[in-house]
């Protein structure tokens, strides 16, 4: 008895990682960015132009007009800190770390003096 419950319990955790291979992730994100730090995301969706709709809809106050959409890879938004309404600067790359600190560069280089990240994401596989 004892045989044949560790056998089906062994049969089910094999279909289990087996499906669980089967499932795809999805492979596209988007950050839409707005006026003073507003933004809205979105990540693991089937396609850019559906991540980068769902992102416009979640913007803080409608106001993210410029979107960044990234595929299998990762967007950051950064701000000056102390004038939210003043210098940003945004990027998308293959991982998280790339795509802060060119984000970061891109605010200083606009004027920023107190830049930081304001929100990133990363799609499925980024």
């Amino acid at each position: 008895m004892r045989g044949s419950v560790r056998a089906v319990a062994g049969a089910v955790a094999v279909v289990g990682l087996l499906s669980a291979g089967l499932v795809q992730s999805h492979g596209a994100g988007a950050l839409a960015i707005g006026k003073c730090a507003a933004y809205g995301y979105a990540y693991d969706y089937p396609s850019v132009k559906q991540a980068e709709a769902a992102a416009r809809a979640k913007c803080s106050d409608r106001s993210c007009n410029q979107v960044v959409s990234t595929q299998k890879g990762c967007v950051a938004f950064a701000v000056d800190g102390r004038k939210p309404c003043g210098p940003n600067g945004y990027a998308n790359a293959p991982r998280l770390g790339a795509a802060q600190n060119t984000a970061l560069k891109h605010c200083y280089k606009y004027g920023g003096k107190d830049c930081v990240i304001r929100a990133w994401i990363c799609d499925g596989k980024g």
